[in-house]
């Protein structure tokens, strides 16, 4: 299924599941995360050279716990099991595996006995944690997160690392290929974590370093003219960079044969319309269709305030736009996408056996089930971070390639109760006011990975002049974010947040006080809506 050297993680519910494919997608090795419970014919087709056993919230001595399949024993090749997968490993094999007195969540301090195992190479002094002294190398933080804790290893393996809480914080038989570790080395929290998971990949299973931007083009456009042959290609450009570069790697593959709905729902960032139909139609030369559908828009959004029920109209909206544009363009053959691997495995966990389906997530407001084309979707293989080397690697701008995630039903769900053009225009120019600071502070980037404003269905009083004021409030939301499955908000400096409060305040009609939101996520989300 690909030419890849390819290790399968088997994903026993942790929150962290994806964060281990991505690790071992940045040691240039594909990874492929499948449910613990998929068939063994359907997951060895992709000829791993390995498996990872992903944590879970179970515990392996409950009825009807999860367990590992006889087909990842009987393969005869190398396992790392993290968490509840090294329970897993233990218990397998005649091991004990008990309730722990002592829980670990949170930071803790490895020790590894023996430093010359290979998934221990090359842990490095530089990347201790700073409040550590030692001159020795074997000390490293990492990141636990368990109740449950091996009590007695099984025959033939033997303990590699301890922390105050765990005797066995990382084990292995090394003449069967089976490693264990209890922390969670795909986490930022643990030092070394990437170059374990890298450690395992290339130095235990022997997988090559292949997976890269450029292959990945190669072969997609072959894949693509394979696919296609002479048939014509839709497919709906949001302006987003998953959309962006599944069109311009379809186009480089196929040229004319694609054409690009783009649809104007008013609903977009500051001077984003015109920058799409730029990049795409002028500098990137495809088929363009952009349609103004600015007041169908608002006419269908006017008075409504409950955020779902704003989804389900733009959604809709946009299902019937897209499918009139579509009609007049003759016959189509494929349906392009772009889909990316978080869609799959979050389709794929939500009961469905087939995981190749339209989605309905933000980024094109939702697409019926029952439309009659063939599906294209070059980048379902690809997470977010690898999207954007893809594109840059195609030629794609920055301005498009690193643009903040922006949800599809856009400024609607951002503007907090009513839909009028002038609350959009509002919240517009403030939006716009806040994202040129932070560029402008070099913290656009670097400082945040996402930032923009809310416009609250609030008034305050305030004074301007002489005169009082009743007027909206502003909220500003920027948050740091290593995969977007948690968040915490960015420190602004100071005399940023007061210069961009000054500047709305005073270049914004209708607005007279600016807030900041500092929830963290958990507890809040990232969008207010």
């Amino acid at each position: 299924m690909t030419a890849h050297d390819t290790i399968i993680i088997l994903d026993y519910g942790s929150q962290y599941s994806q964060l281990i494919a991505r690790r071992v997608r940045e040691a240039k090795v594909y990874s492929r995360l499948v449910s613990w419970s998929t068939p063994a014919a359907e997951v060895m087709a992709y000829q791993p050279k390995g498996f990872i056993l992903s944590g879970g919230p179970n515990s392996v001595y409950d009825d009807g716990a999860p367990t590992l399949p006889d087909y990842v024993i009987d393969s005869g090749l190398p396992v790392l099991g993290i968490c509840y997968g090294m329970q897993l490993l233990a218990r397998r094999f005649g091991g004990k595996v008990g309730y722990s007195q002592h829980r670990e969540y949170g930071p803790a301090i490895l020790t590894v006995d023996q430093t010359d195992d290979p998934l221990f190479r090359d842990w490095r002094l530089e990347n201790e944690p700073t409040n550590l002294q030692s001159p020795i190398s074997n000390l490293q933080q990492v990141w636990m997160s368990h109740g449950d804790k091996v009590e007695a290893l099984p025959s033939g393996f033997r303990p590699l690392a301890h922390s105050d809480n765990s005797p066995f914080a990382a084990a292995a038989d090394v003449a069967r290929g089976y490693y264990a570790v209890q922390f969670h080395p795909e986490v930022v929290h643990t030092t070394q974590g990437a170059q374990l998971l890298s450690n395992f990949v290339h130095h235990i299973c022997g997988c090559g370093a292949d997976w890269t931007p450029v292959n990945f083009i190669d072969e997609q456009v072959a894949l693509i003219r394979a696919q296609v042959g002479n048939g014509r290609v839709v497919l709906g450009l949001s302006g987003g960079v998953d959309s962006a570069v599944a069109a311009a790697l379809i186009h480089k593959a196929i040229g004319e044969q694609l054409t690009c709905i783009f649809v104007d729902h008013g609903l977009l960032r500051q001077n984003e319309a015109v920058q799409v139909v730029e990049t795409f139609q002028q500098e990137q030369g495809m088929n363009l269709i952009a349609v103004n559908a600015v007041e169908e828009y608002l006419e269908a959004l006017a008075g409504v305030t409950e955020p779902e029920q704003k989804r389900r109209i733009i959604g809709e909206k946009f299902v019937r736009i897209f499918e009139r544009e579509a009609d007049r363009l003759g016959q189509i053959d494929f349906l392009a996408q772009g889909t990316i691997y978080p869609d799959v495995i979050e389709s794929a966990g939500k009961g469905k056996k087939d995981a190749h389906v339209i989605k309905t997530h933000h980024n094109v407001g939702g697409l019926p089930d029952d439309i009659d084309f063939e599906l294209v979707e070059p980048l379902r293989e690809l997470f977010k971070d690898e999207v954007r080397t893809v594109g840059t690697a195609l030629g794609l701008p920055d301005s498009i390639v690193w643009r903040q995630p922006f949800p599809g039903p856009g400024l609607a769900i951002r503007c907090l109760g009513e839909i009028t053009w002038e609350r959009l225009e509002r919240l517009r120019l403030a939006d716009a006011i806040f994202v040129d600071e932070l560029r402008q502070a070099e913290m656009l980037r670097a400082g945040t990975q996402q930032s923009f404003a809310v416009l609250l269905p609030v008034k305050s009083v305030g004074v301007m002049g002489d005169g009082r004021t009743y007027q909206e409030v502003i909220a500003l939301r920027a948050v740091t974010t290593e995969d977007f499955m948690t968040a915490d908000w960015a420190r602004l400096p100071y005399d940023l947040l007061a210069k961009v409060s000054r500047r709305i305040v005073n270049e914004v009609a209708g607005v007279n006080r600016v807030v900041l939101d500092i929830t963290s996520k958990p507890p809040g989300t990232i969008e207010w809506e």
